[in-house]
């Protein structure tokens, strides 16, 4: 056995066969990134928004960036990118505007919800109607803010849905109490009449003015079976022309009346 002899004034000195032992030396774990150089450590949460106004998208964006626990990972700017772009990132917050080219917000995040549960969604609105207060609760939605809300409640609201609890405007939580005392004292729920996702996605399209070659081509479909959607529509909602199905998508909130369409006339 090799001895290492040890004095006051001397280090440890190794024998030639311990010399070729090299020191351990422990990496340091590389600082995860996104595509768009956004730093994303694990304990931030990963937010994408989804508005189609431009100046909101950005101020929102640069209001989120503020803070460090908050990383944001995508931004999309209609409805149909948020659907792609919130499966592909899998963002822990959701933030996005109910009334959006394309694909509704609401209709997006029904596809979300279906699709990617673990993505949780605070929806941004003008309106606090009780017609979309209700699909809002239907959809099983974890925040729903106005977009008047101090931008505190904004940070606090993509916070706590993080965490899984839900988070809605106070005058939100207050028409929502309100709502259901009415139906607990007997009060009429008027039943709405049930779409599927393509007869949303059809009846939005159609009130953007995209005629059935042009809804065939976005959503990859033949011309016939818009023809069949687009009857399937007029059947349940009794309505027969299509100035009336644009009349009912805006008084449903399936589109906003300030959208503008984005399919190419």
């Amino acid at each position: 056995m090799t001895k290492v002899k040890m004095t006051n004034r001397t280090k440890p000195t190794l024998s030639p066969r311990n010399r070729n032992i090299q020191p351990v030396i422990k990496a340091r774990a590389p600082i995860a990134t996104t595509k768009n150089g956004y730093a994303s450590p694990a304990a931030t949460v990963s937010v994408m928004i989804a508005d189609d106004h431009t100046f909101l998208r950005e101020s929102l964006h640069s209001l989120i960036a503020t803070d460090k626990n908050f990383t944001i990972v995508a931004e999309a700017d209609n409805g149909r990118k948020a659907v792609d772009l919130a499966l592909e990132k899998r963002p822990n917050v959701l933030l996005m505007d109910i009334g959006m080219p394309r694909l509704n917000g609401l209709e997006a995040a029904r596809q979300i919800r279906h699709l990617a549960p673990e993505v949780k969604v605070i929806l941004l609105t003008a309106f606090s109607t009780d017609q979309y207060i209700q699909k809002m609760v239907d959809e099983d939605i974890q925040g729903y803010l106005l977009k008047d809300s101090p931008s505190n409640l904004l940070m606090h609201a993509i916070q706590e849905v993080s965490k899984g609890n839900r988070f809605f405007s106070p005058s939100i939580s207050r028409r929502m109490k309100s709502i259901y005392v009415d139906l607990g004292a007997g009060g009429d729920e008027k039943k709405a009449v049930k779409l599927t996702c393509r007869e949303v996605e059809v009846l939005q399209l159609i009130a953007e003015g995209g005629a059935n070659k042009q809804i065939a081509g976005e959503l990859n479909i033949s011309i016939k079976t818009v023809e069949k959607h687009r009857q399937n529509l007029m059947d349940k909602l009794r309505i027969h022309d299509t100035a009336s199905l644009t009349r009912y998508a805006i008084s449903s909130g399936v589109i906003d009346n300030m959208v503008q369409t984005l399919l190419p006339l």
